[in-house]
């Protein structure tokens, strides 16, 4: 008599690990939706101009401290800009930043992992190679270098962070190609005439887009706070543009007795990372729990 099997009960760690998760998720999302809100509508919420300056009423503190002035719910900064209007076109020029650069680098990463993964031999030796390189290059450095050198400005800043941060996507993109390209659907194509391209586009990545869209999160999240490093020591975003970074450069000088022109763009700067890290956690999360089915 055969013996009969046992069924393990999910342990309560691993369920609280994911209603914690769940939770995060749902966190980051609404975190993200809130700030994309706030930046595509911003000018109908805040009816002031980031860029119009009123020194007799420069640092002004915000509504939770004494001597807050009405129609300025966050204060002003040391040129009497309102800080609510600065902040919130800040939140548009982060996620342009983060957005363009997941574009430019997801490009160029994802054509050379896909390539690499599916061909092999000297076009994957070439890919690996490419990979080696740039994980040599530091990337801080080369940005400093090269938006020194140039100038700085929206363009090129996004163009020095897409060309430097294609690595993981290439990574991610080979791997999974490899996973893939031997299974029968890929077979079917070949077999029913499709073409090289049909085959790579149509057929490779629908089935590992959505690896890469946890990789997408991640090096949004990286390319924001490289962005606000950039223009932090005043090598990003070209004032008078309100980069968030470059908001809390321009408040440090005054940060001892008006703390919050740098409290105030720092928390939002630290919130927006941490939904988008939040989102790309719980993608990682779900798509983990759908390999498991």
């Amino acid at each position: 008599m055969s013996e009969p099997i046992a069924i393990q009960a999910p342990q309560p760690s691993s369920i609280a690990t994911s209603r914690i998760g769940t939770a995060g998720f749902a966190i980051g999302i609404a975190i993200v939706a809130i700030v994309l809100f706030a930046a595509l509508f911003g000018n109908a919420l805040v009816p002031a101009d980031p860029f119009t300056q009123d020194l007799g009423n420069r640092l002004k503190p915000p509504f939770w401290m004494e001597g807050t002035q009405a129609g300025h719910l966050l204060g002003t900064d040391q040129l009497g800009r309102d800080y609510l209007a600065r902040l919130v076109y800040g939140a548009r020029i982060s996620l342009l930043i983060g957005i363009m650069t997941v574009i430019t680098s997801g490009l160029i990463g994802i054509t050379l992992g896909v390539l690499g993964g599916f061909f092999g031999g000297r076009v994957d030796d070439f890919v690996l190679f490419a990979i080696t390189t740039r994980l040599s290059i530091p990337v801080v450095l080369v940005a400093l270098a090269v938006v020194g050198l140039m100038g700085s400005g929206l363009g090129l800043v996004v163009a020095t962070l897409g060309l430097l941060l294609w690595d993981r996507f290439a990574v991610v993109a080979r791997a999974t190609t490899m996973q893939v390209r031997n299974n029968d659907y890929v077979s079917a194509a070949w077999c029913a005439g499709a073409s090289m391209p049909h085959i790579l586009i149509k057929e490779i990545l629908p089935n590992i887009a959505s690896h890469l869209a946890v990789v997408a999160t991640l090096e949004m999240a990286l390319a924001i706070l490289l962005e606000a490093a950039l223009s932090f020591l005043g090598l990003g975003v070209p004032p008078p543009l309100p980069s968030w970074g470059l908001m809390i450069a321009e408040g440090k000088d005054y940060m001892f007795f008006s703390p919050w022109v740098i409290m105030i763009p720092g928390v939002a700067l630290f919130i927006l990372v941490l939904g988008i890290n939040l989102v790309g956690d719980g993608l990682r999360n779900l798509l983990g729990a759908e390999r498991l089915r």
